[in-house]
């Protein structure tokens, strides 16, 4: 007689997505300004052409929701409080600004374009704090289907990469200050790895000062998504269907353990940096459980309304940030 095993039901689908992933996370470490992310859900994409037994779904399920949350906690390893607090008083203003900015614009744009569901949340989201990190944050949160975050991370990855050749031209234009440079681009570059790329471009200072800003930006998750999980209750609590409980981001509170945890030394510092590896690895895996989800003609469909999105936050970001600097002397 057979028992249930939920274990037994989830591991060949983890498993699957897991062999997936390697492949993408380490030519996302050779590519970085690509990403393991951005690779994992283009395998994702690719194998999803092929027929698969329907019990990996189970897992694969699991991996883009669980693994997806647990992801955001080990990612806390690498928050230095200490960091956060030194930049802040120079950055927050202009973080505000340019959340603010990202925010707005992706809400009157999307309106303006008449986008569906979540799309526009997720661009909105992920242009503001660290791409392809807050939309993993955001996602579960919202009830986002893998279809929306797949536009999104497509999305945002573009502009990544854009950013990485233009922001350094427009600094040496502009003839930015090291630091002024670096706050630019730690406030308005969405991806730490192109925020890195598009710093030391310009010079070692302005790299090191555009990776602390970008890391204290990465904090912004935790109010932010909060924020989110009340507006995604109030509109259940409208349809009858409220239960703050259940969609709260209770993962939100391993992430600033985690940081806490990372901050007080309280492990070894090579525990903490190995733990956010992997954390960084389980978001590979959860974008590559998405992309097998994902059908890529249906990822096609509309596929410049995002796009134009995205290219509206980017923009909004990117003028608010110096506008504001500027307004603050800092360049």
């Amino acid at each position: 007689m057979s028992t249930y095993n939920p274990f037994n039901n989830i591991m060949p689908g983890v498993f699957i997505v897991a062999t997936i992933s390697i492949p993408a996370w380490i030519l996302g470490t050779a590519v970085p300004l690509v990403g393991g992310p951005v690779f994992g859900i283009l395998f994702g994409m690719i194998f999803a052409f092929l027929k698969r037994p329907a019990s990996l779904n189970f897992g694969i399920a699991f991996t883009a929701k669980k693994v997806l949350q647990y992801a955001i906690i080990l990612l806390g390893f690498e928050m230095n409080l200490f960091h956060v607090f030194a930049v802040g008083s120079q950055s927050l203003l202009i973080m505000i600004s340019t959340i603010s900015a990202a925010l707005i614009t992706a809400w009157l744009v999307g309106r303006y374009l008449q986008l569906a569901g979540n799309v526009n949340i997720l661009i909105g989201v992920g242009t503001a704090i660290c791409g392809g990190s807050a939309i993993a944050a955001a996602a579960p949160v919202i009830a986002a289907t893998d279809k929306e975050v797949a536009h999104s991370i497509s999305t945002i990855f573009l502009f990544n990469i854009a950013a990485v050749f233009i922001f350094p031209f427009l600094g040496h234009t502009f003839a930015m200050s090291d630091i002024g440079f670096g706050m630019w681009a730690g406030t308005a570059i969405n991806d730490t790895s192109s925020v890195v790329a598009a710093g030391y471009s310009y010079s070692q200072t302005a790299g090191s000062f555009a990776t602390i800003v970008k890391l204290t930006r990465t904090l912004m998750i935790v109010p932010l998504t909060i924020a989110l999980a009340v507006l995604s209750s109030r509109k259940a609590e409208n349809t009858g269907s409220f239960n703050l409980l259940k969609i709260f981001p209770w993962f939100i509170f391993g992430f600033i353990a985690a940081s806490i945890i990372n901050t007080i030394g309280f492990l070894p510092s090579y525990i903490c940096l190995t733990l956010a590896q992997i954390g960084k690895f389980f978001i590979v895996m959860a974008m590559a459980s998405i992309g097998l989800n994902t059908h890529l003609k249906q990822l096609v469909v509309n596929g410049m309304k995002p796009i134009l999105l995205g290219l509206s936050c980017w923009i909004a970001v990117a003028v608010v940030s110096l506008a504001v600097q500027h307004y603050l002397l800092i360049w």
